[in-house]
């Protein structure tokens, strides 16, 4: 999977669409805050002026349903993600029941205050009681369900984290392999989860070239997201040349 990874209050489907004649055949439209506390954290973030997505509660569903749209309208083929903050697990039903919408994807990657205060965010994958969160989205989601993580979080084992999304029937993880004080992606994380589980893996990370992203693969990554090298809605080079 060649995937454009979500970056909250700026991949939509109007963004979207720039970046897939560069090659992707997927693409992650959000991050969406689904309930009131995901919604109201996502307020506070916006007064510190940093992008955001920012819906109501009951408008989010049908929100998501028009960028979706939008996206098969002009590529029918294109595999769809919509990445999800919630503090309960309860509203990805709703999501996943979206008409064309490939893949719900769990958000436990982003580090803003506002939401790892509430339990959201990368704080998910410390939650107690993370493993019934995931089989409670798996077992009620009428898509495929990815797993957005962020690596090497103190305090986290991301291997055990791996094994918990296979076992709670996780179709993807989606990994931004980021390690600190390091410039690059923890290639040796990708290696071992992928030696050591058989879940189908997403890197992410410092793919800024084509020798990037076969290096992802290289390390058994079975696909790679590109975020920050596509935040101007252009990319230097083509994923076909892969």
């Amino acid at each position: 999977m060649k995937l454009l990874a979500p970056m909250a209050g700026i991949t939509n489907g109007e963004f979207a669409i720039k970046l897939i004649p560069y090659g992707f055949n997927a693409v992650s439209i959000g991050g969406y805050d689904i309930d009131k506390e995901t919604i109201n954290a996502g307020a506070e973030i916006l007064k510190r002026n940093r992008k955001e997505f920012h819906y109501p509660e009951d408008k989010i569903k049908e929100v998501i349903n028009d960028e979706v749209n939008f996206i098969k309208s002009k590529y029918p083929n294109i595999i769809v993600s919509a990445n999800l903050r919630a503090v309960s697990p309860i509203p990805f039903k709703k999501i996943s029941e979206i008409d064309n919408l490939d893949i719900i994807e769990i958000n436990c990657h982003c580090r803003q205050p506002e939401l790892t205060s509430i339990g959201c965010g990368q704080s998910m994958l410390k939650r107690h009681d993370l493993e019934d969160y995931l089989k409670t989205v798996t077992r009620n989601s009428k898509s495929k369900v990815s797993l957005k993580m962020r690596a090497n979080v103190e305090g986290v084992d991301d291997l055990e984290i791996a094994k918990i999304a296979e076992e709670c029937g996780v179709d993807y993880l989606h990994i931004d392999a980021m390690k600190k004080g390091v410039p690059d992606a923890d290639y040796d994380l990708i290696k071992k989860i992928s030696e050591e589980t058989n879940i189908y893996i997403i890197g992410n990370n410092s793919i800024t070239s084509l020798e990037n992203a076969k290096k992802m693969l290289e390390y058994g990554a079975d696909g790679f997201s590109i975020a920050r090298a596509a935040i101007q809605g252009k990319l230097g080079f083509k994923l076909t040349e892969l």
